[in-house]
């Protein structure tokens, strides 16, 4: 069993027993959210030699729980984590039929060997194959582009015929870890205007873990808009029988951080934060 799935199972455990019997269903007339600062997580972060911010929203409790809410509300780009939303309007533009649509390579070299093959849709978002979605992007051209975000309401994409396929990398899109936080909300809870079959399609290719308590989905994000700047997303949620759990976590190494482990370490942080909020 490797890391993640050890950190996931004693995380969503923990959950389980500490949300008590609540009632997952949504309740419109309810009050705005609390905001709960954690010194916790902040300590964390500060351990890893990372800063930032770790954002998590409980559906049951209508809580937010954070270590730096201002961080939490200041926009950065959306990196691959774009790729939830250029799924869904792919599906929704009929540029991809299913999860097992092909994108084929063209025997060139990638940035990475595990795009260097003929890969499905599913496999393109699991292995964040930035040349597959730059197809798609490119595919759906600006104006269809734009009319869906906007449709959709995935906020603070800047691009035009010259930036199409690459400004969720660089640019002046920006989106906050709150707004990435409200659109999963909104896809989950099914109140995205798009088919059913797109929803059960990112359900598919968005998974990272299951098991008998838990269902656990995401997507990491990592751009460097200038020579001197890292940006690492995670995002994602967990479902259990007794909540669901949001998730939106937003770091940049600091001088001491080992760059080697920053791949990892988006989703190791956002683990470990909620493993040390439901102790």
């Amino acid at each position: 069993m490797n890391q993640y799935k050890i950190y996931l199972i004693l995380t969503i455990s923990e959950l389980l027993f500490s949300c008590g019997d609540t009632n997952q269903s949504i309740d419109h007339n309810k009050s705005s959210p609390t905001r709960n600062e954690s010194g916790e997580i902040q300590s964390f972060l500060d351990s890893a030699k990372v800063e930032g911010a770790v954002l998590l929203f409980s559906q049951s409790k209508n809580e937010f729980f954070c270590n730096d809410f201002d961080w939490a509300e200041t926009g950065f780009l959306p990196a691959s984590t774009f790729k939830i939303a250029n799924s869904i309007q792919a599906l929704e533009n009929g540029i991809v039929e299913n999860d097992s649509t092909m994108f084929y390579w063209d025997g060139q070299p990638r940035y990475l060997k595990s795009w260097e093959e003929d890969l499905t849709f599913h496999q393109a978002f699991q292995r964040s194959c930035v040349p597959c979605y730059q197809e798609i992007a490119r595919e759906t051209g600006v104006e269809r582009m734009r009319q869906t975000l906007e449709k959709i309401g995935y906020p603070g994409m800047v691009f035009d015929s010259s930036t199409i396929d690459n400004f969720w990398l660089e640019g002046d899109s920006r989106i906050s870890q709150f707004q990435q936080i409200e659109f999963l909300k909104r896809l989950v809870n099914k109140e995205l205007p798009v088919s059913q079959k797109t929803v059960d399609i990112m359900s598919k290719i968005m998974l990272i873990d299951q098991n008998e308590d838990y269902d656990f989905y995401g997507k990491t994000g990592w751009a460097q808009p200038n020579d001197s700047t890292n940006i690492g997303w995670f995002v994602g949620y967990a479902v259990t029988p007794k909540d669901t759990l949001y998730m939106a976590t937003n770091i940049q190494p600091t001088p001491a951080f080992n760059m080697n482990d920053f791949g990892k370490i988006r989703m190791l942080v956002t683990i470990k934060a909620l493993e040390g909020l439901y102790k």
